[in-house]
């Protein structure tokens, strides 16, 4: 644990819900995720009594904070009929295959919300809690986006302010942009949003240029993005815009697609790198939030995770797996990851050993940018 807030101890919220089938067939999240890393941290015996938290299910009362009643009934009724008409479909994006309708969708992901909320909970109390199964952040008021149904993070963010936190910086280092946080605070001066996503990769925003307020800050890294370059820009960038908030509290969402060998992005981080970036970003503040998000090879987000929990939770990565945990990764199947692109290293240990980097001039660029741009009153940025 950082220095600064030591005495913090860490909380791991989940549930089983995550253990049921979900999204169909041949879906990028239609793998096992979070219920791997449970498996994963307790064979490690990484939890302990009191540390797994079970994860309420939002109350519909809960949902209407942030989502239109009209969408949250909309998406219980499909949920609980297995069908939307197609006015449903084009006004929600509910049943389509980017979001698809499965048994168990409504309390899968109202569990994410009160999972979230919980976490917020438990930030205020002096834990840092991580909710692996959050980071759902393209979600909209009225509508479905980008495999999210609900927009959790957003959820853990309005639960901060309503207990009176009135700095909050939310940063998000999945390879897609945090848009659906972006959007839900724009215009509140009290939330800072900054998103480190891959340039040119759906949703397509989140462009350098693409700040709907002085509280935005959006840095599309190049594709191909490495430990050296990323490194640059979270130090000088992220920590700097940060530092410059003031945060009472910090909500982090960590997805694990801007891995290497992740199969829908080209970013190529080690997880260290990611651990690092978090530890640091968690730091910053008093109160924090540390979620997951995308994330589509299953070993590679299962260390990353995992070892995540056990660096916020203090723990010894070990060089080597044991057996019951080597065990569990063997078992992993993916449609988008040949068998043989599966590398040994990822039955075997958690910890991925960092390759250095060139730092392009894309890279480099972005960081000076980026820095003229906070440096700038907004007024007169172009």
């Amino acid at each position: 644990m950082p220095a600064r807030w030591a005495r913090r101890h860490a909380v791991f919220v989940g549930h089983d819900v995550y253990r049921q089938p979900a999204y169909g067939r041949m879906h990028p999240l239609a793998i096992p995720r979070v219920e791997v890393v449970v498996d994963l941290a307790r064979a490690l015996e990484w939890l302990d009594d009191g540390e797994y938290r079970t994860s309420p299910q939002a109350t519909e009362a809960e949902l209407a904070w942030f989502h239109d009643p009209v969408y949250i009934r909309a998406l219980r009724e499909a949920s609980d009929s297995g069908a939307v008409a197609p006015a449903i479909r084009e006004r929600h994006a509910i049943g389509t295959m980017e979001n698809p309708v499965f048994p168990g969708l409504f309390e899968r992901a109202a569990t994410s919300v009160g999972g979230s909320i919980r976490a917020a909970e438990l930030a205020l109390e002096g834990h840092v809690a991580f909710h692996p199964a959050g980071g759902t952040h393209h979600g909209r008021r009225d509508r479905a986006s980008g495999f999210c149904y609900f927009n959790d993070p957003v959820f853990a963010i309005l639960r901060l302010l309503r207990a009176g936190v009135e700095r909050i910086a939310y940063v998000d280092v999945d390879a897609h942009h945090g848009d659906g946080v972006e959007a839900a605070f724009a215009s509140d001066p009290r939330v800072v949003t900054i998103s480190v996503h891959e340039a040119g990769r759906w949703p397509h925003t989140g462009t350098l240029a693409d700040a709907r307020s002085p509280g935005v800050c959006n840095l599309p890294v190049p594709p191909g993005c490495n430990d050296d370059e990323f490194a640059l820009v979270f130090e000088d960038v992220v920590l700097a815009r940060v530092a410059e908030a003031r945060p009472e509290a910090v909500v982090i969402t960590c997805g694990g697609d801007a891995l290497a060998g992740d199969p829908l992005t080209t970013m190529a981080l080690s997880n260290v790198t990611l651990w690092d970036a978090v530890l640091r970003a968690v730091d910053e503040a008093p109160h924090a939030v540390v979620l997951g998000g995308g994330g589509y090879n299953p070993w590679t987000l299962t260390r990353c995770w995992t070892g995540l929990w056990g660096r916020l939770s203090g723990r010894a990565i070990p060089a080597a797996l044991p057996a019951t945990a080597t065990a569990i990764l063997r078992e992993l199947r993916c449609d988008l990851v040949d068998d043989d692109d599966v590398r040994p290293e990822w039955l075997t240990t958690l910890a991925d050993v960092p390759v250095p980097g060139v730092v392009r001039d894309a890279a480099i660029a972005l960081r000076d940018e980026a820095l003229a741009r906070i440096a700038a009153p907004y007024e007169e940025i172009p």
